[in-house]
């Protein structure tokens, strides 16, 4: 019997101590990055805050509402991570109004980063076309490359 307890101590230590820290998570920021899209005003150029935002983008399998938010000065919007060289984003100023779409080309680069993470894109010669402008009226191009969600990518002009 003492030898028994001694194997369930021996196993119960061991089982403890097998325990590490948590690869599954990706959490400095290693996951792949979001194109970030700021707003200004068509007259004055200058940047602004938007009183309200809807956006919807398509991932090849339809439309996928990413919701609305109030009073922002600009937006992550996570963009595809297949194989296309493209993602539609759509935009619109309240819940039911009509919606703009802008269409970002770009070119991906993968990179290895750990087992919980897998696998990173970077996507680089960023370039967008406005296919239906409003209510968005003009886009200005940011930063040509999203290695991380720093930098402005894309302005909006309404």
């Amino acid at each position: 019997m003492k030898y028994f307890k001694f194997l369930i101590a021996i196993c119960f230590l061991g089982m403890l101590f097998s325990c590490g820290g948590d690869d599954d998570i990706c959490e400095s920021g290693e996951g792949t990055p979001r194109m970030k899209v700021a707003f200004r005003s068509l007259d004055s150029g200058k940047e602004t805050t938007l009183d309200s935002l809807y956006v919807a983008v398509d991932y090849g399998a339809g439309k996928v509402d990413l919701g609305g938010l109030a009073k922002i000065d600009s937006r992550l919007i996570p963009l595809r991570v297949d194989n296309s060289p493209y993602t539609d984003v759509y935009f619109k100023l309240t819940k039911k109004g009509v919606e703009s779409k802008v269409r970002i080309n770009y070119t991906t680069k993968s990179t290895y980063v750990s087992p919980g993470c897998g696998i990173k894109k970077s996507y680089e010669n960023l370039s967008s076309e406005l296919v239906t402008p409003n209510p968005v009226l003009k886009l200005e191009a940011g930063q040509n490359q999203i290695e991380n969600e720093d930098k402005t990518n894309l302005y909006l002009s309404f």
